[in-house]
């Protein structure tokens, strides 16, 4: 009685766990990173108004991705900024590195925006 008892609780446990695991990772499917041959195969491919919203929320969610790194490396651009002396002022400079970064996570995020504006005009067209 007491082993059944004991089954029936270790059961039950991995139910529970299952479940939170099946929730957390139905709740974080909306940030999917696609390699590089899926996302072609799904812009080759996509032809339904669903397909072009699927596609405009992952090139939304990119560029909030690459708008985030762009500040954090703004900041990090001013904070190195205001050291360029001694060794910091030897080529390549920090500054210059945090500058480049900016600068590509900038262009990026633009991309982006113009891909999801892009696949978000083709919903819109799609659903008439």
């Amino acid at each position: 009685m007491k082993t059944r008892f004991q089954i029936a609780c270790t059961l039950l446990a991995f139910a529970v766990a299952a479940g939170a695991a099946c929730a957390e990772s139905a709740g974080s499917s909306v940030s999917t990173n696609y390699s590089s041959s899926e996302l072609k195969s799904m812009m080759r491919n996509a032809h339904s108004q669903h397909d072009y919203q699927a596609l405009a929320a992952y090139f939304r969610d990119r560029q909030q991705t690459f708008e985030q790194k762009a500040q954090s490396e703004k900041t990090e651009w001013d904070r190195r900024s205001q050291n360029i002396t001694g060794p910091a002022a030897k080529y390549p400079r920090p500054v210059d590195s945090s500058k480049n970064r900016y600068e590509y996570f900038s262009y990026e995020a633009q991309q982006m925006s113009q891909q999801a504006a892009h696949f978000e005009q083709l919903t819109a067209t799609a659903s008439r």
